[in-house]
Order: structure tokens, then sequence, then C-alpha cells
């Protein structure tokens, strides 16, 4: 799972400005967004794993046709556009099926001066709370729980954003909700509005009534400080204890692999010559990406052969081998198992057995891996992989990404509008065989105050499981 970093959103403000000039205009046909979304629907029936896995055909279907009956006039926005096909695509709620947030859209909103709510919201045990306050008013305080807007309730704003998230349950649609961040979803689902009267319920229990002017865009994006994914890997000791958070298990750049596993190798050979004892690897906030990464990663630390998977399958589709002929044009085992087999069937595609890195190399003292609700795809299943072989133990809270899930993930633009659809053509279940809808669990629960300045899971674990000293926040 990627998302726009904030840098890369505010330099996309400053340099596309003229181009983006001529795209605010974009309109497209009540016909051309009536044909697109027939054709998402029956690329969605046979390019996905299994459409129908948690949503029957018969409820699909009464989601298409209200959709298709709302293109009520003849042009229509990039932005009414993307909202349809998102809540088409999300209506299985399989987390890999999905069309991301309007990116276009909102830059274009953001360059004509537009604003949004100004108050960062986590989402914990059904209720809203206030991580970061960028109103000026500084009466709200962090921790302070958000009971409604304008007079509706958060319960009621939720289930009118969840439509448009892809997720196998509720738990993970708050999860992207934060993720993607609310005041930019609360705008792309209800639209500008100039002010707000909150109704909050204040860390000591007495409910309190607010009136919220609206932010720009550029203000929220600078003091926003930056998406929720790690982007970057990190390494560190605190004492003898080594930390590492490897960063994303993906890259864009053409030796990225190589240069990840150039990165762990220096890592676990620092670690030897520090002879530490105890190693905190960290998949928090974690996008996942490509197994080779975090195999090359668990290697270091396993004891016994392994693999991520105990069933692997995949289907291939007509619109998958055009996607495969194009973007591997030399055949490898996996596109030659993709052009080979019929369209629509389904096969097993296993990969080989991972082993241990060599035990003059191999890391033998006390592991923690660290997971929260925003431990997504590879690294959730890695999660998974550590704990049911046993190589350490999990900390944290349940991942919103669950380890046996549809997934193998890969796009395809729609033929009118371009607008890119994000289908799972592969199902996996975790090497423990379990298939059960759920996250990651920890083997030792800590509550994540996700957005404010404390590291709770951190320090839970050198303080407590590791009798260090924490770090200071």
């Amino acid at each position: 799972m990627k998302a726009i970093h904030w840098l890369t959103l505010l330099l996309l403000l400053a340099v596309t400005k003229g181009t983006l000039a001529q795209e605010q205009t974009v309109k497209f046909s009540a016909a051309d967004v009536k044909a697109d979304l027939a054709y998402l629907y029956k690329t969605l029936e046979s390019a996905h794993y299994n459409l129908y896995a948690y949503v029957s055909n018969r409820e699909h279907d009464k989601v298409y046709q209200a959709l298709n009956k709302s293109i009520s006039t003849d042009s229509l926005s990039l932005l009414e556009t993307t909202k349809l096909f998102q809540k088409l695509a999300a209506t299985g709620n399989v987390g890999h099926s999905e069309v991301d947030f309007p990116v276009q859209p909102y830059i274009s909103f953001a360059q004509k001066g537009g604003s949004v709510f100004p108050l960062e919201l986590a989402f914990e045990d059904g209720a809203a709370y206030v991580r970061k306050n960028h109103s000026g008013n500084s009466t709200i305080g962090v921790g302070d729980q958000l009971l409604s807007i304008d007079g509706k309730s958060i319960k009621s704003i939720q289930e009118a954003i969840h439509p448009y998230l892809s997720a196998e349950r509720l738990y993970f649609k708050d999860a992207k909700l934060e993720f993607w961040s609310f005041p930019r979803l609360y705008w792309s689902v209800c639209g500008e509005k100039k002010s707000f009267e909150v109704k909050l319920k204040k860390t000591s229990g007495k409910t309190e009534t607010r009136r919220l002017e609206a932010i720009p865009v550029m203000d929220y994006e600078t003091k926003r400080g930056g998406e929720i994914l790690s982007t970057a890997p990190s390494f560190k000791y605190f004492g003898t204890i080594a930390y590492l958070n490897p960063g994303p298990f993906s890259s864009s750049e053409a030796n990225g692999e190589e240069r990840f596993k150039a990165y762990i190798d220096s890592v676990f050979a620092d670690i030897q010559t520090r002879k530490s004892k105890a190693l905190v690897v960290d998949l928090r906030n974690n996008s996942g990406g490509h197994n080779a990464y975090s195999d090359h990663l668990i290697s270091y630390f396993a004891d016994k052969p392994f693999r991520w998977y105990s069933s692997f399958r995949l289907k291939t589709s007509e619109v998958l081998k055009e996607q495969t002929r194009r973007n591997n044009p030399q055949e490898d085992d996996y596109t030659k198992a993709i052009l080979s087999h019929r369209n629509g069937e389904v096969f097993a595609y296993d990969q080989p057995i991972q082993h241990p890195a060599p035990e003059s190399k191999r890391f033998k003292g006390k592991v923690y891996v660290l997971v929260n609700r925003q431990t997504y795809s590879m690294a959730a299943v890695s999660a998974a992989l550590i704990q049911d072989y046993g190589f350490a133990q999990i900390v944290g809270e349940e991942t919103g990404d669950v380890p046996t899930l549809y997934a193998s993930q890969f796009s395809f633009p729609l033929p009118k509008t371009g607008i890119l659809v994000k289908v799972p053509k592969g199902y996996i279940v975790r090497p423990n065989g379990d298939e059960t809808l759920s996250g990651v669990k920890p083997d030792h629960a800590v509550r994540d105050h996700l957005l404010d300045e404390e590291d709770e899971i951190l320090s839970y674990t050198l303080e407590t499981l590791l009798k260090a000293t924490a770090p200071k926040q």
C-alpha cells in the first residue's frame, strides 16, 4: 500500500500549477463514465480472484445499478467519477481491490485555495480522538474525543466514508481512514466547508461545543508533517539492544531490491560486531511490498527453513495477461505461468522454500517484532510468518490488514477515463493454514495511540520486555 509523501504533494502543487490548471476543468461525459463503470464491473468479475468472497453477486448488482442510475448529468468531474469507481471497487470489502484517493482533484482543489477540516483524528475502539490540532483553538486538546461535526455524529460520518474504502473489516476501514487522513476524506466525500461546529468530550469528561474555521490545504499538509507510513529505514541502538525499521519491502528504483539486501547485510554485520543480545524489528506503519525483501530480512533470525504462505494460488485473466506482456517482456517463470493458463483458471503458484542465513552471520539473540493497525500487506504476512514459525514474539496491536488474504495486486486503467484500478489476482493463506478473517494478533498486546507523540509499543518492549531504558519522546 502506497501514499503520496507530503513533500511530493507540496512539490506537485508548486511545479505542476500550469498543467493542472487545464486538468481542473476535465469533465467526462455520462456515456463514457457509464461505459467505464460497466467495464469495471465486468473486469472485476473476470480478474478479481474471488469478487464475491464476502459480498454476494446480488449485492454487487444492487450497488452497480444504483451507481449507474446516479449518473444523471451529462458532465462529471474527475472527483465525481473517481468516487463512483471507488465505491464499486470497495463493495466487495477486499482491501486489495481499490481505486485510490483522488489525489489530482485534491491538488487542484488546493491550488484554488480550498480548505479542509483542521483536526487530525485517530479511531480507537469505535471512537474518534483528536491527535493533532491545527485549528489554532488551544482549548481543544490532544486526546479529546470528537462526538459530532455540524450536528452529525462521528459514527454517521464514518458510515458515509466507509463505502469508499476497500477493507475486509470495519477495523481496517478505520485504519485506512487514518492512513489517507480524515480531513482529506471528509472533503472528498462531504465537500468543502468553511467552518464547523464540533462537539467534544474532554479528557476530563466534560462535553463542550466549539466553532472551528477550515484551514487551507497547503497549511494542513505542511502542519501534518508527513504520511503515516514509514518510507525510510532506520537502524540504531538502545544500549545493547539493536533496533531496526527496515522500511517498506519495495522500491521504485531499478536496483532497489539489491540495495535493500545490501543494507540488511550491513545492519546484521554491525549487530554481530556489537554483540547485541536483543533485536527489535519495527514493522509498524509499513506498506508491505515483495517477499524477496522480507524473506532476506527474516533469514537473519530464522532458525529453520520457511515460506511466507501455506497456500498461494493465482487466477489469470485477459487483462492480467495484457499487463504481464507489457511489464514483463522477458519471460520468467511467473510470466510463463500467467500466460500459459486459460483465462479464469485458478492455479497453485509455488515459490522456493527460504533458508536461514549462514549460521556464522545469523542473529541468535532475543527478537521482538512490532506491529500496529497500519502494518499492511506483505508486512502483515511477514509478521504472521515470524509468529507461525516461532522466530520472534510479536508486540503491539492487531494489524488492520489480514495475513490470509486476497492479494498479489495488479492494476489496469479504465479505457475511457484512464482512472487506475487495483485488483487482487491471488489468494494467500498464512503459514499455519488459518483462514480466519483476522489480523495478526500480537503475543504482547499494547495499545498504540496513533499520531500522538508517545511511542507506547516501543517503550513497552524496551522497558518491560527487555528491561532497558526507553527512548525519550
